[in-house]
């Protein structure tokens, strides 16, 4: 399991690989998840991005209710026990982005992020290029356990 940051989110609609990986491995049984702040974000971010980028046909309502079928919704009381320590990871840093780091905290997990604020911070951080190597090992983890 790994938690999605909000634009990995957005990766996911407005391009392909994430996409592809999302779906992948979600189908094999991996979970994937996200604080709610995040999709909120990406809601939020995505119709200017994709005005930008002349996409304004995009459903984003349709596209992130698919998303959330895939990525499972982190409620805030769910993480929010972990702020504290988040905000003090992120010191100097982003203080919005401590729902994730709170959210990588509450599941023991690491963060997928294009963000470097979130190196360094003591939670495992992937980065779509090298998101695939984790995607693999923790899938080779979970068959482990089953058997």
């Amino acid at each position: 399991m790994i938690v999605l940051d909000a634009n990995i989110l957005i990766r996911a609609i407005l391009g392909r690989r994430v996409r592809q990986l999302l779906d992948s491995y979600a189908a094999q049984g991996l979970r994937f998840f996200a604080a709610d702040v995040a999709f909120d974000d990406a809601q939020k971010y995505l119709p200017a991005l994709l005005k930008k980028r002349g996409k304004t046909e995009t459903n984003v309502q349709g596209s992130l209710a698919y998303l959330r079928t895939i990525i499972e919704p982190m409620d805030r009381e769910l993480y929010a026990m972990f702020e504290n320590e988040a905000r003090e990871r992120l010191h100097g840093r982003d203080d919005d982005d401590w729902p994730v780091v709170a959210s990588a905290l509450a599941l023991g997990c690491g963060i997928w992020s294009e963000d470097a604020d979130f190196f360094g911070t003591g939670v495992a951080v992937w980065t779509t290029s090298r998101i695939e190597i984790f995607l693999k090992s923790a899938l080779k983890s979970s068959r482990s356990e089953q058997d």
